[in-house]
């Protein structure tokens, strides 16, 4: 196999890699048997999501005064960390969709794990929406049923309900998009399996594929028409989530600037989720040669751009209070910086603005012990950014009478650790039974990404299973 390597460009894989070694190394944790570090990881994850459990049960049978809340603090905790999840679950479709749409090709080997990530971050997010209703058994009631029940009336006006369209939109795009980009390397796994169970269950989940030029013009077909639909539900979706928010009159809430501002906000902790997953995924699995300081540092760009914009929106809004003449806006963002919460605020600040700073040295944005420290400290910054908006607006009324602090209670910490119990034990069980790179897309781009080939022989046809076979001209050639 020749390859052709730009001068200019790094590559995007490294190691000499052929076809072969990229089906190998990649199908290597789908195979095998579980790592010790594997099965650690997820007795831990699972210790966290039964205690969870434990504190849901408490949530769901005793009441929500198991939380915190109080009569001014009514949406914390549970408000805080559905929007949270939200914006963690957006840098999946961004992406898959966007990047695919601008043709960038060091997508191709974080796009999976995002993708993946993207679908269990909805679903955390889902279950404060479940929590905070009390009577989760009515939850099919903020469906838009219309007037069939009675004294029910669906307000269609307010953005609550506008949520329901967008994130059950957001999420059923995203599995189909996700599921689609999966089939060709299902049929890789399938071909290879010894057992007779995986290779039944692969084979199903495969849906038949069988490398054919037509299986391949209808896959890039459907991917580009997803990836269409999906970009604007990156706009779309968080936008919407701010509007539950802007179209309020409760100060510090009701601003124009809530839209484009919680989109770019996230997009950074998205990012920088994918940034914690894939450092922790790259050294497990080894795939250094997959996931390459190219493809960290293009991510730190992002996450760069990102929180400057997410600066920018904060001192926009101390400017707006201001520049506004209501003495309520301007109290808001005063008792912000300086009241009780002042603690949540200049934490917000430190890790969303600061911290970012130090993505404009590129050895910082080549460092991996400096990008997977920052990753975790933006998003413990980007909570605290939906905490003070949220809490800091509420828990003092324009009535001094109403006037509350919230704490948050062991229950509502527990059930923020639900959240993360079932966020990775399923993420733990995508890493372990689907391959958490996308292989045929990697494939795609081995010829002109990645580094000259100087001792490893040509692969031949026998080498590449049948579902990939005729991926591309390049590899029928072999």
């Amino acid at each position: 196999m020749s390859h052709v390597t730009s001068s200019v460009r790094e590559p995007l894989v490294t190691g000499g890699k052929t076809i072969k070694d990229i089906t190998n190394d990649v199908c290597r944790q789908v195979e095998g048997k579980p790592t010790t570090a594997w099965m650690i990881a997820f007795a831990v994850a699972l210790l966290v999501l039964a205690y969870g459990c434990y504190n849901l049960y408490l949530t769901w049978w005793v009441g929500l005064g198991k939380w915190g809340l109080n009569k001014t603090v009514g949406w914390a905790w549970d408000i805080t960390n559905f929007v949270w999840w939200v914006g963690i679950g957006h840098a999946g479709t961004l992406i898959s969709a966007i990047l695919l749409l601008f043709r960038q090709k060091w997508r191709t080997s974080i796009n999976r794990a995002a993708e993946a990530m993207t679908i269990f971050a909805v679903l955390c997010a889902a279950s404060f929406i479940l929590m905070h209703m009390g009577r989760p058994w009515l939850a099919n009631w903020a469906l838009p049923f219309g007037n069939t029940y009675g004294s029910l009336w669906v307000n269609f006006n307010s953005p609550l309900v506008w949520d329901v369209f967008a994130i059950s939109t957001y999420f059923t795009v995203s599995v189909v998009f996700w599921f689609i980009g999966l089939i060709p390397d299902l049929a890789t796994i399938r071909d290879r399996a010894q057992n007779p169970v995986s290779k039944t269950v692969y084979g199903i989940l495969a849906f038949g594929w069988n490398g054919s030029q037509k299986d391949w013009g209808r896959y890039e077909a459907v991917s580009l028409i997803l990836a269409g639909l999906s970009t604007p539900l990156v706009l779309s979706v968080h936008t919407i989530v701010s509007m539950d928010f802007a179209t309020s009159l409760i100060p510090g809430w009701h601003t124009t600037i809530f839209p484009p501002y919680f989109v770019a906000g996230a997009i950074f902790s998205g990012f920088a989720m994918v940034l914690t997953l894939m450092l922790i995924t790259r050294k497990v699995f080894k795939l250094e040669d997959y996931i390459t300081l190219a493809h960290i540092e293009s991510m730190n760009k992002v996450i760069l751009l990102t929180g400057s914009i997410v600066g920018v929106a904060y001192i926009t809004e101390f400017f707006m209070a201001a520049y506004s003449g209501v003495a309520y806006e301007r109290y808001a963002f005063i008792n912000r910086a300086f009241g009780p919460y002042w603690w949540a605020y200049w934490s917000m600040m430190t890790c969303n603005v600061i911290s970012p700073q130090f993505f404009w040295f590129r050895s910082m944005r080549r460092n991996i012990t400096v990008t997977f420290i920052l990753s975790i400290i933006v998003n413990i910054g980007m909570w605290f950014e939906r905490f003070v908006i949220i809490v800091t607006s509420l828990h003092r009324d324009y009535l001094p009478s109403s006037w509350a602090y919230f704490t948050a209670t062991s229950t509502d910490i527990g059930d923020y650790l639900f959240s993360f119990g079932f966020f990775f034990t399923l993420f733990l069980l995508f890493a372990k039974f689907l391959p958490v790179i996308n292989m045929a897309e990697v494939k795609a781009i081995v010829k002109s990404s990645s580094e000259p080939t100087a001792h490893k022989p040509a692969t031949v046809v026998g080498a590449v299973s049948g579902s990939e076979a005729n991926h591309s001209p390049d590899i029928n050639k072999q």
